[in-house]
C-alpha cells in the first residue's frame, strides 16, 4: 500500500517540479533578491512564495478549483489577465534592459516582499494550471486526503526557489555592474514575455485553459 502511494505521487511530483524549476515571475524575483541580498535576503520572498501556493491549493482543494472547471469562461478571464500581467511583466524588464532605463523601474515592476509575493501567487496563472491539474487528478474525498500533495507543495517549491536563490547569489558579482544587470533584467523579460505567450497559446482556439 506505502509502495502505491509512493507511486501515485510520482507524477504530480514530476508535474510540480517541472512548473516549480522553470522560468517564471516567482523564480526571477527570487534571482534578483538574492542577486542583491544572498540567499537570507530572498528568503521573505521564498517563504511568501510557498506560503501563497500552498493557500492556492488549499482553496482550489475546497472547493474552489470545481467552480472554475464547470466555469470555462472564468477560467479564460483568469487565464487571459494573468498572461497579460506576465508580459507586462517581462515588458518592464526587457525595456530597462534594452533602453538602460531605471532599474528601479524594473524593481517597481515585480512583486516584492513576503506579503506581496503571496498575494501574488493569486494572480499567476501558472500556479492557477498547476494547482487545478492536480487536485482534479488527486483522488481524495476529504481535505485529509490531499495532505500529501500539500506536503508537496511545500518540499518542492522550496527547493527549487532555493535552486534559483543560489543562481542569484552567483550572479550578484554581475548584477552589481550596471551593463551586466541590464543584460540580465532584458533576458529575464525576454523569459516572461515567452511564458506569457505559451500560456496565450495554451488558451487554444477555444480560449480555454487545458
Amino acid at each position: 500500500m506505502q509502495r502505491n502511494a509512493m507511486h501515485d505521487l510520482l507524477a504530480p511530483a514530476g508535474l510540480l517540479f517541472a512548473a516549480a524549476i522553470t522560468p517564471g515571475p516567482n523564480n526571477l524575483v527570487v534571482l534578483r533578491e538574492s542577486g542583491r541580498g544572498g540567499v537570507r535576503g530572498a528568503a521573505g520572498a521564498i517563504g511568501g512564495i510557498v506560503l501563497g501556493g500552498l493557500a492556492l491549493f488549499a482553496i482550489a482543494a475546497a472547493g474552489a478549483g470545481t467552480v472554475l472547471a464547470t466555469h470555462a469562461t472564468l477560467r479564460t478571464m483568469l487565464g487571459a489577465a494573468g498572461a497579460l500581467y506576465m508580459a507586462w511583466l517581462g515588458l518592464c524588464l526587457l525595456g530597462a534592459g534594452t533602453r538602460g532605463a531605471s532599474p528601479q523601474r524594473a524593481g517597481l515592476a515585480l512583486p516584492a516582499g513576503a506579503l506581496g509575493l503571496f498575494g501574488f501567487q493569486f494572480l499567476n496563472p501558472k500556479g492557477w494550471v498547476m494547482v487545478l491539474a492536480l487536485v482534479a487528478a488527486w483522488p481524495a474525498t476529504s481535505l485529509a486526503g490531499y495532505l500529501p500533495l500539500a506536503l508537496l507543495f511545500i518540499a518542492i517549491p522550496s527547493g527549487c526557489l532555493l535552486l534559483w536563490s543560489l543562481a542569484g547569489r552567483l550572479l550578484a558579482a554581475h548584477m552589481a555592474q550596471p551593463r551586466s544587470r541590464r543584460r540580465i533584467d532584458a533576458a529575464m523579460g525576454a523569459l516572461l514575455l515567452a511564458s506569457a505567450v505559451l500560456l496565450f497559446v495554451d488558451l487554444g482556439p477555444t480560449g480555454e485553459l487545458p
